[in-house]
Order: C-alpha cells, then structure tokens, then sequence
C-alpha cells in the first residue's frame, strides 16, 4: 500500500455532475512508443530535479517517470528537465484536480508529457468521481495515458467494495474507462527468520491477466524495489521473480516502487530504505541489480510488447492459489516437467509467432527443469538471441525467478 503518497486529488476534484451515459472507454497507446514501459514510482524529488538525474534514470533502464510535484511550474521544470534523455513523465501536481482543464491546457504540448495521473488504489465508491474526472481530461487531451493504479487483492474487501476482487477489476474497466489497467502487488515479505511470496499472488495475476484479456485491453504489474515494514531489502532473485512473473501473465508495462528512498520513512514507521537511489541521493545495490534486469528486458521487447496470452498454467504437486495445473502442451513440444515445487509455463503470441516461457516460481530454491521441444523450436537467451533449443539439454537448472523462454 502506498502510503507515502498522502495527496489525494479526489478530495481537491468535486464532479459537477455523475455521468449518467456509459463513458466511452479511452484509447490506450503505448506512452513509450515502440519501446517497454518501465515507470520509476517516487521518482526524482523536486529539488533534485535535473538534467543528470533523469539521464541517471534512463541509464538504469526506465523510460517513465513518476513523481508528484507541488505545483504546475515544478512540474514543467521537470518535463523539461527530462528532455533528450528518453524519460517521460507521468504528470501529476494538485492543479490537476484542482484547475482541471487549465492546467492539462498548459501540459498537453509538451512532448515529455506521457500522461495523466489520476489517483491510487481508488475503492470502487470513487469510481463514478474518477470517470468524472476522466472525462474532464479528455475534453483538453483525448490522446495521452490516464493513468491510476488500482488495489491489490490482499486489500481489505471493504476498501475495493465488492464480493470479489475481479468483480472490483471489472467494475473499474466498465465504470471508469481508462483503456487499460495498472495494480500493484507486493508478494515478497520476511519475518525476520524466512522470507516467502503472498498465497495470493499469482491468483491476483490470474484474475487481472484474464479480465484484461476478456475486455480486450493491457495491464501493467509492479516489482517491489524498496525495503520497508516487513518488505524485505530486494535480492537479484526477488526482483526477478516479480519482473518475470508479471511477464509471463501478459504484462504490457513494469513498474518499480520505488525508485527514491521515500522520506516521510520515520513519520510512517515503515523505515524506508534500499531503494535504487538512497535518502542522500546516492546509488544502492538495488540501482544496479534494476538496471541490468531492464536492460534484459529491453533486449527481449520484440516477445513481450504486443504479446497476446493464450494460456498461463503451473507445474508441481501443490500449484498456487486461484491458478491451474498445466494439462496441455503447443504441439511444438513433447513434454515440460520439474523437479521441484514448479514453474510457471505461459504459452503467448506475438508478431505471427508462438512463445512459450518456463518461470523458476521458488523463491528460495533452483530447479531443473525438463522440456522436449521438437526441432523447430529456437531458444531466446537473455541477450535477445536465438538458437537452436536441440542444441540444449532437455534438463536445465534454473535460479529463482530465473526463466527458459522458446519460439517457433
């Protein structure tokens, strides 16, 4: 749960009137064009707002910024700032709500400009507010992203309001309309003596991945990067695990939160820390552990963006909560098997070919995967090539959060 982000917009936002036709669903475009969507959460502070700090930004691999600034002014320092390092920002500031159409009037020229950021983790009593809004924003610019980002299903029912979590996902694609869904799910917690995923987490993929899928449009997912409360500080394991994951659900954007240390740490008594870029504005492991994993999934953009899911099962005797157990194969392959207690197995499409990929989903431990693949299947390694997978043992060990990933 974000709670360092204490602004919320919908308090400054009074709709005049609650929309009584059924919106029109906004259009969703990729903000990042032909490149992944990576969004820094809490991203580069106001008065660190520069030049380099964005090109250091982009150098880790993000090319979406967000970060809420005080006001208009601040945040036009900060578009400009981003300017030539390949970064856009997520616009957000108080004059959004407050002076809707004024301020995305002085936004919406601006090439930086990515979109618009509306509120997060909303319950569904805020929907009818939202599409309000919303629609508000489209009257000055119908072209860029409306974004918000929604609850996770390890929420409190009482916050998202319904029976379900799907239904509380279904409700907002139909009720709010923004073209695409974005949630976070933070699955990695420690005691102290063990650390371990949520029971939930791939079952909050599954209900998201197959809603979007129905309603025919993308969602983006979340990689937990800080440290804090019992969020543990993030290995190359964890962040991988999430990272691949939410690809192999059909993720259509990343998203890390966070990217800077969040200061209120000691106000909130969550003891924030290891993010990416620390409480001083220095680099921490995690910088570079984020930067090599986004530049491995930039190297692999041509799989993953556009990416159609067909079907996500799991192997092993106890698979995870809300998912399926994998009963078939693409014909292109004879046999896929563990040793351990499994993996993800997510057969997709994209660009007139067919993928399949094979995630490590043990946090604590390396398994060895056994798959049969006819011969006209190629293996993708992580650099972005291509060989033969006879070429490969049909048995192959993989560290946690690790992945085989094939096409024909």
């Amino acid at each position: 749960m974000k709670r360092i982000i204490s602004i919320s917009f919908l308090a400054l936002f009074t709709a005049s009137t609650v929309m009584s036709q059924v919106l029109t669903p906004h259009k969703y475009t990729n903000p990042t064009g032909h490149a992944f969507p990576i969004l820094a959460w809490y991203s580069i502070l106001n008065n660190d707002v520069s030049h380099s700090r964005f090109q250091e930004l982009a150098d880790a691999g993000f090319n979406l910024s967000f970060q809420i600034y005080p006001e208009t002014a601040s945040l036009k320092r900060a578009l400009k700032a981003s300017r030539g390092t390949g970064v856009k920002l997520i616009t957000a500031c108080p004059q959004l709500s407050g002076n809707t159409a004024a301020t995305v009037k002085a936004l919406r020229n601006d090439k930086q400009n990515a979109g618009y950021f509306l509120i997060d983790e909303p319950s569904t009593n805020r929907f009818p507010e939202l599409a309000a809004w919303a629609k508000k924003i489209r009257q000055a610019d119908d072209k860029r992203l409306l974004y918000l980002n929604l609850l996770p299903n390890y929420a409190p029912s009482e916050l998202y309001g319904t029976k379900t979590y799907k239904q509380y996902v279904e409700r907002f694609i139909h009720e709010v309309g923004l073209g695409f869904v974005s949630f976070d799910h933070y699955p990695i917690l420690s005691d102290g003596d063990n650390t371990y995923l949520r029971d939930n987490y791939y079952e909050n993929l599954e209900d998201v991945s197959s809603v979007c899928r129905k309603a025919e449009i993308p969602f983006w997912g979340f990689a937990l990067a800080t440290a804090h409360g019992s969020y543990p500080v993030m290995t190359r394991a964890m962040l991988r695990l999430q990272v691949f994951s939410n690809l192999a659900y059909g993720a259509q954007g990343l998203q890390y939160f966070t990217y800077w240390t969040p200061e209120p740490a000691a106000q909130a008594g969550l003891n924030y820390r290891n993010a990416p870029i620390d409480k001083n504005g220095k680099r921490t492991e995690v910088f570079d552990l984020i930067k090599e994993l986004n530049a491995e999934v930039r190297r692999l953009t041509p799989v993953f963006l556009g990416a159609s899911i067909i079907d996500v099962a799991h192997t092993g005797r106890k698979i995870p909560l809300g998912t399926h157990s994998l009963e078939r194969l693409p014909s292109a392959f004879r046999n896929i098997g563990s040793n351990g207690e499994g993996f993800i197995v997510s057969y997709f499409t994209n660009h007139n070919k067919n993928y399949l990929m094979v995630v490590n989903r043990d946090l604590q431990h390396r398994q060895q995967a056994h798959v049969e693949a006819t011969d006209k299947v190629r293996r993708i390694l992580s650099d972005g090539t291509t060989a033969p997978a006879s070429v490969y043992s049909s048995d192959l060990w993989l560290e946690p959060g690790d992945y085989l990933l094939y096409e024909w």
